[in-house]
C-alpha cells in the first residue's frame, strides 16, 4: 500500500521536472491543503488561493515556448491538476479549466489569435474561464459590421468568478451552428453572477454570465458558424474529458490517503477483530486493498490517455478521424474508471475510518460531495455505449462537445 503516493508523485518529478518544478507544485498543493476544509464549508469566491496558482507560475504551463509558456505537454498538465485535486477539488477544477480555454484557443485560433492570445496569457498574467456550455444556448449571436453581437446567458460558466478572460459559445440561429470565441470578462455588457449553489465543488465559481448587446470583434472570433470543425478542432471535447477524468482520479487519490492516514494515527479497532491496531484488522486490510485496485487502472488509463493525446495535438493539422477516435476511446475509458472509483473510495472510506472520522473538523464528507457533483457533469452511461459499441462493431466515438 506504499505504493499510493509514489503512484503519482514519482511520475510528476519525472514527468514534469522540464517544465514545472515538483517543489513549486508541492508547495502550492500544501498552501491550498491549509484551508482546503474551511473554504469548502464557506464555499464563495477564493481570491486568495487563486492568485496563489496565479503566483506559482503554473498558468503558463501548456503554453508553448514560442509564445513565452513553459511548453508543457497535456500529461504534465494533468498530473499537476490530479495532484492539486487530491487536496483540493475546486482550486484543480479550475487550473483544468484555465488549461482548457487555451487548449480551444491553440485548437481553433489562427496562428495570430494564438500568438497574441497566449503571449498576452503570460505577460498579463491572465486567469481564464469558461462561458461555452454547448448545450445552453440562450446566448445568440448577431453579425453586424466588424463582427457579432452577443446577447444572453451561459450557465455552468466555471472559472468565470473573478476570470480575465471568458471562452464563449453562441448560438448563431441563421447557420444553425456555433460561434466560439474569446471576450475580456470585463468588457462594456457583460456580467459575471456568482450563482452557483451546488453542494458540492463549492469554489469553482461556475456561476452564470449575462451577456447584453457585447460586441465581439472579427478577430476574437476563434471558429465561425457554419464552420465544420476538424479533427484537430474537435480534441477539444477529448481534453475536457479528461480534466474530468483527472479531477475525480484526484479526489479519489485523496480520499484515500486521508482515510489511510486517518485508519494509521487515529481509528480504534473493532472489539472483534482483536487486534491492537485498526490497521492490523484483515477486513480492513482487505477493505483497503479493493479500493487500491480501482484506483491504480484508473491511474494507469489516465495517464495512456493523456499520452494519446499528446500525440494527437503533435499530428496537428494531419490528425486522422481514426487516430482521433482512438483518443475519444482511451479517454471515455478513462472516464468511467475514475468516475467509479471516485465515487466508491469517497463512499467507501466511513466504513474504513469509523463513526469517529464523521467528525466535521475533518471534511472528510467534502471527497464525496465534490466527486458526486462533478460527476453528473455529463452521463458516464454514454462513455460506457461508445466503448461497447466500439468492442461489437468497430466504429469511433462521434465527435460531440462531450464524446
Amino acid at each position: 500500500m506504499s505504493l499510493v503516493i509514489p503512484l503519482h508523485r514519482h511520475h510528476l518529478s519525472e514527468e514534469i521536472a522540464a517544465t514545472a518544478s515538483h517543489e513549486v507544485v508541492e508547495t502550492l498543493a500544501q498552501q491550498l491543503a491549509a484551508t482546503a476544509v474551511e473554504r469548502d464549508r464557506a464555499g464563495g469566491h477564493a481570491a486568495r488561493e487563486r492568485d496563489l496558482i496565479r503566483q506559482s507560475g503554473l498558468l503558463t504551463l501548456t503554453i508553448p515556448v514560442a509564445h513565452g509558456g513553459q511548453g508543457g505537454d497535456w500529461s504534465s498538465m494533468y498530473r499537476v491538476m490530479r495532484r492539486l485535486a487530491e487536496v483540493d477539488s475546486a482550486l484543480a477544477h479550475l487550473f483544468g479549466f484555465h488549461h482548457l480555454q487555451l487548449a480551444g484557443v491553440r485548437l481553433y485560433g489562427t496562428p495570430e489569435q494564438q500568438a497574441s492570445l497566449l503571449r498576452d496569457t503570460v505577460v498579463q498574467g491572465w486567469f481564464w474561464g469558461n462561458a461555452l456550455n454547448p448545450l445552453d444556448r440562450r446566448l445568440r449571436a448577431t453579425a453586424v459590421d466588424g463582427g457579432y453581437l452577443l446577447q444572453g446567458v451561459k450557465s455552468f460558466a466555471s472559472g468565470s468568478v473573478g476570470s480575465d478572460q471568458l471562452t464563449i459559445s453562441a448560438w448563431h440561429e441563421p447557420t444553425q451552428s456555433l460561434l466560439i470565441g474569446v471576450v475580456p470578462t470585463h468588457r462594456e455588457g457583460v456580467r459575471v453572477q456568482a450563482d452557483w449553489d451546488a453542494f458540492g465543488q463549492k469554489q469553482t465559481d461556475s456561476g452564470s454570465v449575462t451577456f447584453d448587446d457585447v460586441l465581439i470583434a472579427d478577430h476574437e472570433v476563434l471558429q465561425a458558424p457554419g464552420t465544420p470543425p476538424s479533427p484537430k478542432a474537435t480534441l477539444r471535447s477529448q481534453v475536457a474529458q479528461l480534466v474530468l477524468a483527472n479531477l475525480y482520479l484526484g479526489i479519489g487519490l485523496g480520499a484515500f490517503n486521508e482515510a489511510r492516514r486517518y485508519s494509521r494515527e487515529e481509528a480504534r479497532p473493532w472489539f472483534a477483530a482483536q487486534v491492537d491496531r485498526a490497521v492490523d484488522d484483515p477486513f480492513v486490510q482487505r477493505r483497503y486493498a479493493d479500493l487500491w485496485l480501482l484506483l491504480r487502472p484508473a491511474a494507469a488509463l489516465a495517464d495512456s490517455a493523456g499520452a494519446l493525446l499528446d500525440q494527437a495535438f503533435r499530428r496537428g493539422d494531419a490528425l486522422s478521424d481514426a487516430e482521433r477516435g482512438e483518443v475519444a476511446i482511451a479517454v471515455a475509458e478513462a472516464k468511467v474508471l475514475a468516475h467509479r472509483a471516485g465515487l466508491e473510495v469517497s463512499s467507501q472510506l466511513f466504513e474504513l475510518t469509523g463513526a469517529r472520522s464523521t467528525s466535521a473538523r475533518h471534511g472528510f464528507d467534502r471527497f464525496w460531495r465534490n466527486v458526486r457533483v462533478h460527476t453528473l457533469h455529463d452521463p458516464v452511461d454514454y462513455k460506457l455505449r461508445d466503448i461497447g459499441r466500439h468492442v461489437l462493431t468497430g466504429a469511433w466515438p462521434e465527435p460531440t462537445a462531450y464524446s
